[in-house]
């Protein structure tokens, strides 16, 4: 956050009397405040709520709307249970990145399934009756469920057939007839590529119309049925779009431009608010942890959201500090706007469940960076195209990148349960709504203690702890409210003085 260590406020806290909560008070959640981005081109920009509270939205990925190819018996997602959204509020999370397929949008040319939005529509307000925010994703990768080889599709070794994935809709897809396969990158696809440059100049489709012109016009539509949705904390234009060199990277700048046109067109026409508008760099950061999209016509209600995978795709190393710091250099090109990483993770194995392993570190980044995140992913099917093998003598690669465990064998698709070690790597202490900015914080997990400071008189501030409340040091707030939540508490404080700081201890 640029604005000093939280040690250096200690000194600040020392005298103050300890507060001992010896019992809760349930408060209910009403409906959410909106958001709003508050670009900072030197400390790095903010999200923050109508009342001008700084947000820390944490969360996770949720595929099970999503249309993704089948390659298997085993369907390739795992429908929502309505358990499933207190169970992530029950994480101390208080966002779903909900992915949304343009398959599912648009079935054909023009038409808008309403249908299929209006059951998007109810997760949200399942999600926020439990006091979680959705960014709707339009998920794509390597295109779409169409591009999938041929049956006896001929591939020279060592490329393999190539299996079809999820987003674009078979009428949006152009493949030129290239070869539908694959080496080492699901992205390199001759006919991925060739679908990618044909959305970029806009192919017509054939009501003669572009279609990446029905893509942004689309967007439209969805930005106008939410426009006046609080719970809907944003829309993410594209995942990871597939841009390599540096004329498509000006290709997908200028498509963000047209997106974002289109978004704030549609949230007029809908009567509604300026909602965050979450856009990416290509599909490469991943890998490389760099390469910001060239300049567009941005407003100041982006975020940037680049996917920090580093220390962990094609690595067993720690998480990359390093993305961290290109992630913020690259948003100040964008008038400094927020950074939130719409994807992260890793094999769960890699959790430890005291502080040392990859997932912890990696939080301790978000929190040193004050940048959002949400987790890959809350359950991931058998047959999800990621487990997929052109070996059918080989068994899906396990452990799945989700927060639940699954039985694969023969034609099994069970939910074995939660990672338990990573599950307490993920569920611990976190401002959630700042008394306005937030000048740093940080989480021990060792003794299950966070520490914050800040300045601004915007209230109630509300924190997240993994456990039980057991001691509160307070410097600037008073009057402490708590409410169960699961295993962990989520506690409000009263700003009393534009300066405060706290440390909190839970069991």
């Amino acid at each position: 956050m640029g604005k000093g260590t939280f040690r250096s406020r200690l000194a600040i806290l020392a005298g103050v009397a300890l507060i001992v909560l010896l019992g809760t008070t349930t408060v209910a959640n009403g409906q959410l405040p909106k958001l709003r981005a508050v670009p900072d081109p030197v400390a790095g920009g903010r999200i923050v709520d109508s009342k001008g509270r700084e947000v820390i939205l944490r969360g996770v990925n949720v595929n099970s709307l999503g249309h993704y190819w089948q390659g298997t018996s085993k369907p390739p997602v795992l429908p929502l249970e309505r358990k499933d959204p207190a169970r992530i509020a029950r994480m101390g999370w208080n966002l779903v990145r909900l992915i949304v397929s343009w398959s599912r949008v648009q079935p054909e040319p023009g038409t808008i399934n309403y249908r299929y939005l209006k059951r998007v529509r109810t997760w949200v307000d399942r999600f926020e009756a439990q006091g979680v925010y959705t960014i709707i994703d339009f998920h794509q990768d390597a295109w779409g469920p169409t591009l999938a080889a041929r049956p006896g599709e001929p591939c020279v070794a060592p490329a393999q057939p190539a299996f079809g994935w999820d987003g674009a809709p078979g009428w949006a897809t152009f493949d030129d007839g290239l070869p539908r396969c694959f080496t080492s990158n699901r992205e390199v696809n001759p006919a991925v590529r060739a679908a990618w440059r044909n959305f970029f100049v806009d192919k017509p489709a054939s009501d003669g119309t572009g279609i990446q012109t029905h893509y942004v016009r689309m967007l439209g539509s969805v930005a106008r049925m939410f426009a006046r949705d609080t719970a809907v904390a944003g829309i993410d234009i594209m995942n990871e779009p597939n841009a390599f060199g540096p004329i498509e990277n000006q290709s997908m700048s200028d498509f963000y431009g047209r997106a974002l046109k289109k978004i704030r067109q549609g949230e007029k026409k809908g009567k509604g608010f300026t909602h965050l508008v979450l856009f990416e760099p290509s599909v490469l950061w991943s890998l490389t942890g760099s390469g910001a999209p060239a300049p567009f016509d941005f407003d100041k209600g982006v975020v940037y959201s680049p996917h920090l995978y580093g220390g962990s795709i094609g690595s067993t190393g720690p998480p990359s500090r390093d993305s961290f710091l290109n992630a913020r250099d690259e948003a100040s090109l964008f008038g400094g706007a927020p950074v939130l990483t719409g994807e992260w993770g890793g094999d769960p194995m890699r959790a430890t469940g005291i502080g040392t392993g990859y997932f912890a570190n990696h939080q301790d980044l978000q929190d040193e960076f004050g940048f959002g995140a949400a987790l890959w992913t809350w359950k991931q099917s058998c047959g999800d195209p990621h487990a997929a093998t052109n070996d059918p003598e080989v068994a899906p690669p396990l452990p799945p990148w989700s927060v639940y465990r699954m039985d694969c064998s023969g034609a099994s698709n069970r939910v074995l349960g939660t990672f338990g070690k990573l599950v307490k790597d993920l569920r611990r202490g976190y401002v959630r709504r700042a008394a306005g900015a937030l000048d740093s914080m940080s989480f021990d997990p060792a003794t299950s203690t966070l520490m914050a400071s800040g300045r601004g008189k915007a209230g109630p501030m509300e924190i997240y702890l993994p456990g039980e409340i057991r001691k509160l040091k307070l410097k600037g707030l008073d009057r402490p409210r708590s409410k169960r939540v699961g295993p962990g508490t989520i506690v409000w404080l009263t700003p009393k003085k534009p300066d405060w700081a706290f440390v909190a201890k839970s069991d």
